[in-house]
């Protein structure tokens, strides 16, 4: 009996949140290739979520076939002229295609059109993002707590710095602070670099120079993160929070706002990254994708949306790699074809997409890797 509850607990703690965030995710980036390859006229044969043996399926008047698929780590659109799920050319099936089939072939699109088709999936991704945040703060509101400093922590870089309560910060390195929430935001991704923090105390503007401390900080589930810390907490008086409402316009708004924090958010990580400022052990596979979404599917429905929404901005930004396999790397290929004037070689495209499997691979065994000994680490 233990068993079987343990069983049905992770199902439905852990699996079926996991399922939800990435079937959305993933259905909305390929539908974003599927609607601009009809758009330009490609024959589509088939529109997958997931890998591997077909669960259930149909087949459309078009002749798309629509399926489940048994391995729900991401999916695919496969159009006509493709030899695999990475739109590897096959060059056989070319050959024996009709002048008719020929139109509908991906491979016979002009480069903008191919280039379109490819790119339409990772900006689905970013518009799903900044829909389903709109509907957060449509639907929901928030509550903006004015950025007024309530305590310093001794030894903190606030307190190294000369911070005081009763401060209010408006500015850090010439961008202005609104909310408290602003600057948590700026200070987590700064950890180690000097910034210049501007503060109004007794009507006057003042600025010190901060460099905030990279600390381990764990969550209420436990996870830990390595983010800058500032060390002061906010104001908790009645006349520093306002609850705001937004109308669709204002939601949308603000939804292409959150979409491009988080952009930029991952963006200077992976930067962070190559110059040896972050640490990859940050990098997560899809073990930690399911126990996130297990974590945050205890917090509420809201919460659980607003994950799907900073996953599909990741799973955006992470196919914009110039990487063979990627989007980006057909991207990139089409850019050379571009200014070439003709197609890179079969043999180049076939070598840039056997080392694109390799780094992909990699990438993969390596953000398990860092889950499994998270994992262990709890």
């Amino acid at each position: 009996m233990d068993f079987l509850q343990s069983i049905f607990s992770t199902a439905f703690g852990y699996i079926l949140p996991f399922l939800f965030v990435l079937t959305i995710v993933v259905f909305f980036h390929e539908l974003g290739h599927f609607l601009v390859a009809r758009w330009c006229g490609v024959t589509v044969k088939a529109f997958s979520v997931g890998f591997g043996r077909e669960l259930v399926g149909w087949t459309d008047r078009k002749g798309t076939r629509w399926k489940l698929s048994a391995i729900p780590l991401g999916g695919y659109v496969k159009f006509a002229g493709d030899e695999n799920e990475a739109s590897a050319p096959d060059h056989q099936a070319l050959e024996r295609m009709s002048e008719e089939e020929l139109r509908g072939a991906f491979q016979t699109k002009s480069v903008a059109k191919r280039s379109a088709v490819v790119a339409a999936g990772p900006i689905a991704n970013f518009i799903l993002s900044i829909v389903l945040f709109a509907l957060i703060f449509g639907i929901m509101g928030r509550a903006e707590i004015a950025p007024r400093v309530d305590a310093v922590q001794p030894g903190s870089a606030a307190a190294e710095a000369g911070l005081q309560p009763g401060d209010l910060i408006v500015r850090i390195d010439g961008s202005p602070i609104e909310t408290f929430t602003d600057l948590q935001r700026l200070i987590s991704a700064s950890a180690d670099i000097g910034l210049d923090v501007t503060v109004e105390r007794n009507g006057e503007l003042l600025t010190f120079p901060v460099t905030p401390q990279r600390r381990e900080i764990e969550d209420p589930f436990g996870n830990v993160q390595k983010i800058g810390v500032l060390g002061v907490s906010r104001s908790p008086s009645p006349e520093d929070i306002v609850e705001r409402t937004y109308g669709p316009i204002e939601a949308l708004g603000e939804g292409v706002k959150e979409t491009w924090f988080v952009v930029e958010r991952t963006g200077g990580y992976l930067a962070g990254i190559i110059v040896g400022r972050e640490s990859a052990d940050q990098l997560g596979g899809p073990i930690r994708v399911a126990q996130i979404s297990g974590q945050v599917a205890t917090l509420g429905f809201a919460a659980l949306i607003n994950l799907t929404a900073i996953l599909s901005v990741s799973i955006g930004l992470l196919n914009l790699l110039p990487i063979p396999m990627l989007d980006g790397g057909h991207l990139l290929f089409y850019a050379a074809e571009a200014i070439r004037g003709k197609p890179l070689s079969e043999r180049i495209q076939d070598y840039g997409f056997r080392i694109g499997i390799a780094i992909v691979l990699m990438l993969m065994i390596f953000a398990t890797w860092n889950d499994v000994m998270h994992l262990s680490s709890l």
